[in-house]
């Protein structure tokens, strides 16, 4: 039984949840990108938004939400997704990952955050999944978020969607700023470069798009798109996880630049 993988750019904190028409698109792309795959038994995500020394596990059975934003309406700090967790398969992942040499610990206090809730909200809105959230590393290494994907990969005798929530383009000061020309070239070039490695075909040789992946400041635009890489480590996380082409791209305009989701 093989993993679903996808690695989709969440948007502006709640915003695609309030009817905010510049995230028109990537809400479309979510629930596009839902549908290809089948649905799952359990949904790992990690988020950009959970940063940690180590890999640290959701582990509750009941998680609460983390209404990590500020300055949203009210409505946004009432939002509900009652989803449960996966206790059983957090301490799964646990033993995996210690058995591969990856430091992580369970965390049975953490809620979802909003990098979770959000995309899910949309995606699969009856909260039916269970669902767990794996922090990324603070050390920010590619390498090691690509072996964590390879971990999570093992898992493929479970129907899981492992989900890596991120954003490909993530420049706040761009975002608030007017978009000039030479912004948008940057970020042109970059989502080019970041469509072309995941789904180029390389001849088989996947330690050609590995390289890349792990050497990703050296493509053009890179730092432009992410002055800080922590909305991209998801993605090298899904592609641990498949170590293989993406098979679709799902692209729209996000507050003026071009931002992709990819489907495995």
């Amino acid at each position: 039984m093989a993993i679903s993988t996808l690695f989709i750019s969440h948007g502006g904190g709640p915003l695609p949840l309030l009817g905010d028409r510049r995230h028109e698109g990537l809400i479309h792309n979510m629930l596009e990108a839902a549908e290809i795959i089948e649905k799952p038994d359990a949904i790992i995500v990690v988020s950009a938004h959970w940063e940690e020394k180590l890999f640290k596990i959701t582990s509750s059975l009941n998680p609460e939400l983390i209404y990590d934003y500020y300055g949203f309406p009210e409505e946004s700090y009432q939002i509900k997704y009652p989803v449960q967790g996966n206790p059983q398969l957090a301490q799964t992942l646990h033993q995996r990952l210690t058995e591969n040499n990856l430091a992580s610990e369970l965390d049975a206090n953490r809620g979802l955050d909003h990098g979770v809730f959000v995309p899910l909200k949309i995606m699969f809105p009856n909260a039916d999944i269970p669902c767990l959230q794996i922090s990324i590393n603070a050390n920010l290494s590619p390498a090691e978020h690509i072996k964590l994907g390879e971990v999570l990969s093992e898992l493929d005798d479970h129907n899981i969607l492992v989900l890596g929530s991120g954003f490909s383009f993530h420049n706040m000061q761009a975002f608030y700023a007017p978009a000039t020309g030479n912004n948008k070239i940057l970020n042109e070039q970059f989502d080019r470069w970041l469509n072309a490695t995941c789904t180029g075909k390389y001849d088989g040789n996947e330690i050609n798009r590995q390289d890349l992946l792990e050497n990703w400041e050296k493509a053009p635009g890179a730092r432009f798109a992410h002055p800080r890489e922590e909305h991209l480590l998801p993605l090298h996380v899904c592609y641990g996880c498949q170590k293989r082409p993406a098979i679709k791209s799902l692209q729209c305009d996000v507050f003026g630049y071009k931002t992709s989701s990819f489907v495995w």
